[in-house]
């Protein structure tokens, strides 16, 4: 006998499968939304494993393309499906998804990177923060071209706990290419350890569960992809402003190979950034001879208190930007390194967190 409280498992009826779909409505992966598809039931549902149990669960998929991971979320046992996609070539085949499991996948046409989760689960789904996680899930094979964005975008969230983390310490699941994997997933000391490290850890716990071989894909990328696993932390371990915190981080790895006083000068305007920058290391007790990719969170807090600190006295520090002046400067510092000074110039036009 079943208990009253028992997860009802839907069975989906004889569908097409992706790839008969994918013939049916002639949809191709477009390389310039970085698309790729894995057809391979066997490997999505090795991806819906490593978000743990979703019995019962609230799941949002970003980036479902034809369906094929929501496939292996309905067959885990999830009560709701929100699929939001951005391409509308595929909303036929989600659509179809949703007919044949009752409404239960809900079909959101929409771009993810500007899209409010504040209101999409259940409403007796939500937890206080220092509770367990709720039964909420996201999940998602993104396209390369906007997992960073997308993931610095929701560590702002948590932090704000805001969006799908006015919910509580809502957990993730998503698919990076193997690079990008292995730095949010970084530890000290190590070569790919940047300023991705140091965000995503220092909101949540991390851990890159899976790889996956390119040859998965259709079309096969260049690159592997690492699925990586999210549980946002009850206190981040610099518990300051989000904006405080990325701008010290990314001034700080700019200069990954630098000793972290000269990067550290760059915060301060030019007649005082030298002394202003000794005093903030002197204060958080750090050498100025580490390099950036040696300095634990926990130091890289120190920085970010002080730093406060100093914003308080002169709170114009806060605004202060001297990209208008870094490239040329730069060189005049750095006469004897033409070919890092170029790449740093060019560097300064990504928005990326490598």
């Amino acid at each position: 006998m079943a208990t009253p409280n028992a997860v009802k498992v839907i069975r989906i009826p004889p569908l097409p499968s992706i790839r008969d779909i994918l013939k049916l409505y002639n949809l191709k992966a477009m390389r310039q939304l970085s698309q790729n598809f894995l057809l391979d039931p066997g490997v999505n549902n090795k991806i819906v494993k490593c978000c743990g149990s979703i019995k019962g669960a609230e799941v949002c998929e970003v980036g479902p393309g034809p369906g094929n991971i929501t496939r292996s979320v309905i067959m885990k046992g999830a009560r709701k499906i929100h699929v939001i996609e951005k391409d509308s070539r595929f909303l036929p085949s989600l659509q179809m998804l949703s007919e044949a499991t009752y409404g239960m996948v809900k079909v959101i046409p929409g771009d993810v990177l500007h899209f409010d989760m504040h209101d999409l689960f259940e409403e007796s789904r939500r937890k206080a923060w220092d509770d367990i996680p709720p039964n909420i899930h996201l999940i998602g094979n993104l396209p390369f071209n906007i997992s960073t964005p997308l993931i610095i975008k929701w560590m702002k969230a948590i932090s704000e706990k805001k969006s799908a983390w006015s919910y509580g310490r809502v957990r993730m699941t998503l698919t990076f290419q193997k690079e990008v994997a292995e730095r949010i997933d970084s530890p000290i000391m190590t070569t790919s350890r940047c300023r991705l490290s140091v965000m995503c850890q220092n909101w949540c716990d991390v851990e890159m569960k899976l790889l996956i071989p390119g040859t998965a894909f259709v079309p096969k990328p260049k690159v592997d992809v690492g699925v990586v696993h999210f549980v946002p932390k009850i206190n981040p371990i610099i518990p300051l402003p989000f904006e405080l915190v990325e701008k010290v981080v990314k001034i700080l790895f700019r200069f990954r190979q630098k000793q972290i006083i000269r990067g550290l000068a760059w915060l301060f305007p030019k007649n005082s950034d030298t002394e202003m920058a000794k005093k903030l290391l002197t204060d958080a007790e750090l050498k100025p001879s580490m390099r950036s990719f040696q300095l634990s969170i926990e130091e890289i807090g120190r920085i970010c208190t002080v730093y406060q600190g100093m914003i308080e006295e002169n709170p114009r520090l806060l605004t202060y930007q001297r990209s208008a002046e870094l490239g040329s400067d730069w060189i005049s510092r750095e006469k004897d390194s033409e070919i890092e000074a170029e790449e740093f110039k060019k560097s300064l036009s990504q928005d990326d967190f490598y």
